[in-house]
């Protein structure tokens, strides 16, 4: 749990639009821990996983994966919490707020 509100904190710091966290535990064994956030660029969602990732680094907290950097959709592993970071045009293409809701 500490992990989720470091990275909210810090997605937060940068003026992440729409911040929302999805307790997946019961349905995935993927991770524990959905947080998903939107930008309002492809800047501005770079700039949120950049965030992320570098202040985390400074307390040895590295992730398992990063994909999507130079897409409209950022994916961060970091094991018990997966971030997702959209535009808010893919964040509404994919509403994965609404799958997970559908499933509990």
């Amino acid at each position: 749990m500490e992990l989720l509100n470091k990275i909210t904190k810090l997605l937060e710091d940068k003026k992440a639009i729409d911040l929302s966290t999805l307790n997946i535990m019961e349905q995935s064994t993927l991770a524990d821990y959905f947080v998903i956030a939107s930008g309002t660029s492809n800047t501005h969602i770079k700039a949120l996983a950049d965030n992320v990732e570098v202040e985390l680094k400074k307390e040895d907290i590295y992730p398992n994966k990063i994909e999507g950097y130079n897409t409209e959709w950022i994916l961060m592993d970091y094991g018990d919490v997966v971030v997702h970071i959209f535009t808010e045009k893919e964040r509404q293409n994919y509403n994965i707020e609404e799958l997970y809701k559908r499933n509990q």
